[in-house]
């Protein structure tokens, strides 16, 4: 809002006047994000009444009602673009999970996130994927230990990085590594780790180091997987597919806010 408010709702709607809205979907999806959307309105009027028609977690479709607002109508209007935004974005996400996870259907495997997240939406953006179906990673780097190609080269190879990633961390925190080719692999399963991130490789490449951990670490690929490729990914026996466009590039779902007038 800046330093002088919105200009535009200032100029035209009358102080204290009221009003009613309906918030909508334009097309069909997965709802997420709804408490989230609809605080922007009581944060701007705290005498708000918001009440969700339709829950998180549900498949609705074009034209249908998700939310009604009643509130101060300059707090309906300011906080409109807000509440579309992170509700259309949340949405989005758990639609885009929920096909993702459609695809893997007789398999085993599990859809993941990444945290290739915009600064400030982590936490709505995994909360959505898990909305629609999927599971989250990380959500920063505490929560795990992932060493990747650049750890591996500041350390000098990769005995010596989980020697000193073993002699740092507690026994509880889990350690992933990532791999690239199968030299790699068959040297950390020498080593031991408790996840292999199987990094852009194909399914047959990831078929072929699924046979070989055989079990002994949870195998997760990732890197380049789009959206027609799932299916021949789950297919492979992989634990975990990891999509960084869940949240990076999904489509937000197209919603919109009716404002009803006498």
């Amino acid at each position: 809002m800046g330093h002088a408010g919105d200009l535009t709702t200032q100029a035209i709607v009358a102080p204290a006047s009221r009003a009613t809205a309906r918030i909508v979907a334009r097309e069909s999806g997965r709802v997420a994000g709804l408490t989230a959307g609809l605080f922007s309105f009581q944060l701007l009027d705290p005498d708000a009444r918001t009440e969700a028609v339709k829950s998180d977690g549900l498949d609705v479709d074009a034209g249908d009602v998700l939310a009604l607002v009643n509130a101060d109508t300059a707090a309906i209007l300011t906080g409109e673009r807000v509440a579309l935004n992170i509700l259309g974005r949340a949405c989005g996400i758990a639609t885009a999970t929920r096909e993702a996870v459609a695809l893997t259907e007789g398999s085993n495997a599990v859809v993941g996130c990444t945290r290739k997240t915009p600064l400030g939406l982590r936490a709505i953006d995994k909360y959505a994927v898990r909305v629609g179906g999927g599971r989250n990673h990380r959500f920063g780097l505490d929560d795990a230990v992932m060493i990747k190609d650049n750890h591996i080269a500041a350390a000098g190879g990769l005995s010596p990085a989980i020697q000193k990633v073993r002699a740092y961390i507690g026994h509880m925190v889990k350690i992933a590594v990532e791999v690239d080719n199968l030299e790699q692999l068959d040297k950390l399963i020498e080593i031991g780790a408790d996840t292999v991130l199987l990094d852009n490789m194909t399914p047959n490449m990831v078929a072929e180091c699924v046979r070989r951990v055989d079990h002994r670490m949870i195998t997760e690929a990732s890197g380049g997987i789009k959206r027609q490729d799932i299916k021949a990914f789950a297919a492979t026996g992989v634990d975990v597919i990891s999509l960084g466009w869940l949240t990076h590039s999904a489509d937000a779902l197209d919603v919109s806010l009716e404002l009803e007038t006498a």
